[in-house]
């Protein structure tokens, strides 16, 4: 009698993400080369930002499942190395031209050049990307971007002009716990993921945490807390 195998649908997942990313990245990269073309009217090249706007989305959920599935196994690669936090936050930035370009949204950036800290680059770079895409999404006309020393930490803050944080966000100091709910248009799977690669940047008995809140006057304020 033939034994049934049996499908480890966790690694199956794991590999398909990981190849969706990939092919994303194509898409992307793609979209950004149809958009340089000479020829395009105003209303194409705000098609263009749109597909380019959504694909990113989307590629950014994917790479938040993988990394989340390799840290439930312990198999997260995290390198950690001195950074300039401008050059990241630049990077960026330049990731979503095409989006901040369509959407005509100005975008502040506050950090000093010689601001350097630990950390991994690409860790980061993918969690600030994923909350300014969602700065972009629901911002009104302003990004603020800011770096600035709170010993014994490094903070990153993405701030908006928009409606600020729904109640419920901000109820959840521990993110691991927030329910999620997807109808909100916020499910809070990139707060988790942020919190788990703040939380894998330690320092002697310290390690990352991320924080929200809303300003007075409207707005939300997304700060990351690195430590020195």
């Amino acid at each position: 009698m033939t034994k049934t195998k049996h499908l480890d649908f966790n690694t199956i997942l794991a590999t398909t993400t990981h190849d969706m990313k990939n092919s994303l990245f194509i898409l992307l990269q793609s979209i950004e080369n149809l958009n340089l073309a000479d020829n395009l009217t105003v209303a194409q090249h705000q098609d263009f930002a749109a597909l380019h706007y959504q694909a990113t989305r989307i590629n950014s959920t994917l790479i938040q499942l993988l990394a989340l599935y390799r840290d439930e196994k312990q198999q997260l690669p995290v390198f950690i190395e001195e950074n300039s936090i401008r050059d990241i936050l630049e990077d960026v930035m330049e990731r979503n031209r095409l989006s901040i370009n369509s959407q005509h949204k100005k975008i502040i950036l506050c950090v000093d050049d010689d601001l350097n800290a630990y950390f991994d680059s690409d860790l980061i770079t993918y969690l600030l990307s994923d909350i300014f895409i969602n700065a972009l999404r629901y911002s009104h006309q302003r990004i603020t971007l800011r770096a600035f020393i709170k010993t014994p930490y490094i903070v990153i803050e993405i701030e908006d002009d928009g409606e600020g944080y729904p109640e419920n966000m901000l109820r959840f100091n521990d993110f691991e716990n927030m329910p999620f709910n997807a109808s909100t248009g916020r499910s809070g799977l990139g707060l988790l993921f942020a919190q788990r690669i703040a939380a894998e940047h330690k320092n002697k008995n310290l390690e990352g945490y991320i924080t929200l809140k809303n300003k007075e006057q409207g707005g939300g304020i997304f700060s990351l807390f690195l430590p020195e």
